[in-house]
């Protein structure tokens, strides 16, 4: 745990530079715009929800959770006549008060800024140079943002689209966090 002696400042900055282009990147900057869209009969879907009255949770519709009954006639028949789809449920109320998400991001940042620290620590020197430092935590942190949201797209049915401007976001956070560490790297 040396390594949070030496690197704490660039672990807080990290998080915090990367929090405000992510912020940024969310309500500035028009490449996030469409992706999300609503549906067309939203009334409907609205009122068949609340008559349902799911808990917050994860539904996939339609449910089979047997694998047998999945290969049923029936339920072949289901999946064919669609729609399809997986639903999150969020209770209503942290939609309107966004301040623990932005708690829980922010936190995120900085884990993600602390495992890039221990990786750089150990795969670099003490007095390494500005763009040594650059190279790796630029890697690490690019990975750490993109590639953990791959199974969303392969699984669960995410666009890829929504992938790639992701990954396209984690892209200048992981250079954010690249400049922050390369700056404030130990000589």
């Amino acid at each position: 745990m040396e390594f949070v002696h030496h690197l704490w400042l660039p672990i807080i900055l990290s998080g915090v530079i990367v929090f405000i282009a992510s912020a940024l990147a969310w309500t500035m900057m028009p490449h996030h715009k469409k992706e999300w869209a609503g549906l067309k009969d939203e009334a409907g879907v609205l009122e068949a929800l609340r008559k349902s009255a799911p808990a917050p949770g994860l539904y996939m519709l339609p449910w089979c959770n047997d694998p047998k009954e999945r290969q049923s006639d029936a339920m072949k028949q289901k999946f064919r006549e669609g729609p399809t789809g997986m639903l999150t449920i969020v209770n209503g109320a942290s939609m309107l008060n966004m301040g623990p998400m932005m708690a829980k991001s922010f936190l995120s940042y900085i884990v993600v800024a602390f495992f890039t620290a221990y990786v750089a620590w150990h795969a670099l020197p003490h007095g390494a140079t500005y763009l040594q430092v650059f190279r790796i935590v630029g890697c690490v942190g690019f990975m750490a943002f993109a590639f953990g949201t791959v199974p969303d797209s392969i699984w669960f049915g995410k666009p890829w689209k929504s992938w790639f401007l992701q990954a396209v976001d984690s892209l200048v956070y992981g250079l954010l966090m690249a400049g922050m560490f390369g700056w404030l790297w130990p000589r």
